[in-house]
């Protein structure tokens, strides 16, 4: 996103990049994190609630590291919402319903963007330079909202996959995997960083974006 605006300049089309970015950033990423915060607070367990987590205040939420991420090329993370497994009756099932509702939330998110780009391209095609800016935020803020669910679906931790997979691992070797949890979690940083990670993740979260595009456009198709 920032990334883009170096290397092409001040487009109108990197502008409205990097203006997603930041809409992101403080609005759809505290999402993600309330929705964690909600489904682990419904299903018994109120830590995060207690923690001061639940809640839309993305300064709750926001990791620096994680912010820069997301803003330089659309991957990143926020601070991970405490969980006390100890207080799900059914433990692992329970912490993957939690683990995965932050990345569901993204997807609904890039579904109602998509929805929201396709008014200009199908009312206002050919009306100027707003809808054209119109059309890039919140087609770019979906394709970020992917990038996010598909990253977090990693399953290495610390990332939400982990505590998905983990309801399929025998627990000696998911607790196995958590001892080098720090260990994985560098590893990652640098595979983001010389942009080792990125390209895969593109290509995943393109194939995803493609597909949740082709729902959103479909009312479109249909009725108009």
């Amino acid at each position: 996103m920032l990334l883009n605006l170096i290397r092409h300049g001040f487009s109108f089309e990197a502008v409205a990049g990097v203006a997603a970015s930041v809409f992101v950033l403080f609005c759809t990423l505290p999402i993600h994190e309330f929705a964690h915060a909600w489904m682990a607070t419904k299903l018994g367990d109120e830590t995060a609630r207690l923690k001061g987590r639940l809640t839309l205040n993305p300064l709750a939420h926001l990791d620096p590291l994680g912010s820069i991420l997301i803003l330089l090329v659309g991957f990143g993370y926020a601070k991970p919402v405490p969980v006390n497994i100890r207080n799900f009756k059914k433990r692992k099932k329970y912490m993957a319903l939690t683990a995965f509702a932050g990345p569901a939330s993204n997807l609904i998110m890039a579904f109602f963007f998509l929805i929201l780009s396709g008014i200009p391209k199908y009312f206002f095609a050919g009306g100027g330079t707003t809808p054209f800016v119109f059309f890039y935020f919140f087609y770019y803020a979906a394709l970020i909202n992917v990038s996010l669910a598909v990253f977090n679906l990693l399953p290495v931790p610390p990332l939400d996959g982990s505590r998905i997979y983990s309801s399929i691992l025998p627990d000696k070797y998911y607790y196995t995997i958590m001892q080098y949890e720090r260990q994985i979690m560098i590893a990652l940083f640098v595979l983001l960083a010389t942009g080792l990670l990125t390209r895969p993740l593109s290509f995943l979260s393109r194939f995803v974006f493609i597909g949740i595009r082709w729902l959103a456009e479909l009312p479109f198709r249909l009725f108009i």
